[in-house]
């Protein structure tokens, strides 16, 4: 098998006899001939991208996995593809999602692709621990494909086991449903399912399969694949494929590759300025990672800035720091170049130059720029635009990262600070009938180690606020809906992590109800929207989380 250039899908390895005699007929067939197919009321596939020629899949099927138990499920992912939380009371439903059962009307395969890794061409990459069950059909015509992560081998996995942790599973499907609550595009996680069998990283883990949805999980690799292969014509059917099923507008465009290309890099920018906004890391921004809707896509080593350095490394295998907080805007940009790089021969074959997708591209910075300010304007609530903005949210950052705040607290503390420096929530009237005063130490002042510093910062935000004839209840409560009080700590996931490990899935089950509403004060959870603790200083994720 020549790993650097398979053009058939014959090259990538033999899929199973069942499985390919089962290519051959309908889906309907092969869900009415598998043996022991689950069919659960509801749920319905469709599989679009299962109906596509050889060479941009290989059909597998998923590996059993011993005695799995159901850890989470969210029932918001579920309703979207009308199913009632209930249905994954099933054992046999667990068995489907453990990999353990067919489900009727599913098409299992693994898909191939490309791409660059820390910066350099890695080749062909493809689903190594992932296999795409099918598209299912939600409630309004939505579709959501369905894909399990960590169920086994496929010709794609480069050696490894397939497999995916109990670790690196939470994290993953508490970040999806939490960047879902803050309402920033991502990937949905529908369960997890884990197992005591041993799966080996660092050290001896335990295994887990996550089901996670997605309109599609098509991304820059997928396209860099067939481009760096020569394989135009199903780099052109790939890429008449994504506009019928995601953007048909685009179709009647007069070069639609330039179109498209301009559109990714303009979600792809609004994307990346939603993560500095609430200071989320990605911490692997390869391009294999880069969603072609502009989703957040294949959580790894992700995080949440706790005390504000913009030159925070939050993976501990990026040694060059490659993929540093500050450094995501433009890594995001370079990514959109390679992806231009992969679609020049569709744009030139509808009458484009390099000078064109040049063009296309440099719609990132602005959209960006657009983005990202009117997201700080919000996080510091402002209501309007005004000359000095964007020098007033570099003097906050700048003093957030000399006194080393924490990013989160400060800008939801940020809300209760009136203009006349007063704590509104000392105020019965601002904080709402019944509920306590503040604890002392809990004012956003009280963060600072110089607090001068930032009554010197603070007489520069009021002056501004009072240039726009703010009002202080008003713009509270919009900053509140800016600013969230929960966001995934490192520290929180570690907590639900090591209960989960116990078979004690609380933690994880909480922490998913409280991230759906991160920007509601849930005092009954008020211990999670705390600083960290020491401890949570030495966590490290790499890219085995």
């Amino acid at each position: 098998m020549d790993d650097r250039n398979p053009t058939t899908v014959s090259a990538l390895g033999e899929a199973p006899a069942e499985t390919k005699a089962a290519g051959n007929r309908t889906a309907s067939d092969r869900a009415d001939a598998a043996s022991g197919a689950l069919r659960v009321p509801g749920l319905a596939f469709d599989n679009r991208f299962a109906r596509l020629p050889d060479g941009f899949f290989v059909r597998v099927r998923p590996a059993p996995l011993p005695e799995p138990w159901l850890v989470a499920v969210s029932d918001e992912a579920a309703a979207s593809i009308g199913l009632p939380a209930a249905a994954f009371q099933d054992p046999a439903m667990v068995d489907a999602l453990a990999g353990n059962r067919p489900l009727a009307g599913a098409e299992p395969l693994a898909a191939v692709y490309a791409g660059h890794q820390f910066g350099v061409w890695a080749g062909r990459l493809g689903d190594g621990r992932a296999i795409l069950l099918g598209e299912a059909l939600g409630p309004g015509g939505a579709r959501w494909e369905l894909q399990l992560k960590g169920a086994g081998r496929t010709p794609f996995s480069r050696g490894a086991d397939g497999r995916a942790v109990l670790r690196s599973s939470i994290r993953e499907f508490l970040c999806s449903e939490a960047m879902h609550g803050l309402g920033i595009p991502t990937t949905r996680a529908l369960a997890i399912v884990a197992s005591d069998e041993p799966v080996f990283r660092e050290t001896v883990e335990t295994a887990a399969v996550l089901t996670r949805m997605s309109p599609s999980f098509l991304r820059f690799g997928s396209f860099e694949y067939f481009r760096h292969f020569g394989q135009p014509e199903r780099l052109r059917l790939l890429g008449e494929t994504l506009l019928e099923q995601h953007y048909p507008a685009l179709r009647d465009a007069a070069n639609p590759w330039l179109a498209l290309l301009r559109e990714v890099a303009e979600r792809t920018a609004r994307l990346v300025a939603a993560w500095q906004a609430v200071g989320f890391c990605h911490g692997v921004m390869n391009t294999d990672n880069m969603s072609m809707l502009g989703l957040t896509i294949d959580y790894g080593p992700f995080g949440f800035l706790d005390r504000f350095d913009p030159n925070h490394v939050c993976n501990h295998s990026d040694d060059l720091g490659r993929y540093s907080y500050a450094m995501q805007p433009k890594i995001a940009e370079w990514n959109c170049w390679c992806l231009g790089d992969a679609l020049m021969p569709l744009i030139g074959e509808a009458g484009g130059s390099v000078d064109d997708a040049k063009g296309a591209l440099a719609a990132f910075g602005p959209a960006f720029e657009a983005e990202y300010a009117r997201l700080m304007r919000a996080k510091l609530g402002l209501a309007t635009e005004r000359p000095g903005d964007d020098a007033l949210v570099r003097a906050t950052l700048d003093l957030l990262h000399a006194q080393r705040i924490d990013f989160t607290q400060f800008f939801r503390r940020l809300g209760s600070v009136g203009i006349e420096a007063q704590d509104l929530r000392e105020l019965p009237q601002a904080r709402g009938a019944g509920a306590p005063a503040p604890r002392p130490g809990s004012r956003c002042r009280d963060l600072f180690v110089e607090p001068a510093l930032f009554d010197a910062w603070a007489a520069r935000w009021r002056a501004r606020l009072r240039d726009e004839g703010s009002d202080d209840p008003e713009r509270s409560r919009r900053m509140d809906r800016a600013n969230p009080k929960y966001v995934l700590r490192n520290h929180l996931a570690e907590l639900a992590i090591r209960q989960a490990r116990e078979r004690d899935p609380a933690m994880v089950r909480r922490l998913l109800q409280v991230l759906r509403r991160p920007f509601d004060e849930q005092p009954e959870h008020e211990e999670l929207a705390a600083l960290p603790p020491d401890w949570a200083a030495r966590l490290e994720v790499s890219c085995s989380s």
